[in-house]
């Protein structure tokens, strides 16, 4: 992942990597103005350079920062530093789905129906 502790983006000072997927890295950030936790999402320096990614990524920040709902991670700012794209929004302490189903897996077991069901009923709720 590519920035590491103590890098600035605004007013967002990045703490520590979260992790990363096809179109961005997360990290978790301390925001300076509100003294508060936040989760950073930065378009990669190798997708950056395309157009077409940078408008793909203001898309994502602006159709999520339109919707407001318990089971979806609200959008605070998106912004642009030194050629760093990136989103900021409520970081939500937990595990993933995939660190919950490595879980299962390394213990051998299936993950309970009532389990996969709850999790299903609130992924649905923030797609309703």
């Amino acid at each position: 992942m590519g920035l590491t502790a103590g890098h600035r983006l605004g007013p967002y000072e990045v703490v520590a990597p979260l992790g990363a997927g096809g179109m961005g890295e997360v990290y978790r950030a301390r925001d300076a103005r509100l003294d508060r936790t936040v989760a950073v999402k930065i378009l990669p320096p190798e997708l950056a350079v395309d157009e077409r990614y940078r408008q793909r990524f203001e898309r994502e920040a602006r159709a999520a920062s339109a919707l407001s709902h318990p089971h979806i991670a609200h959008v605070y700012d998106v912004g642009e530093q030194d050629g760093t794209h990136f989103i900021a929004m409520e970081y939500i302490w937990g595990k993933d789905l995939l660190q919950i189903h490595q879980r299962f897996r390394r213990l051998s077991q299936r993950m309970p129906c009532a389990m996969a069901a709850f999790i299903a009923s609130k992924v649905c709720l923030g797609l309703d």
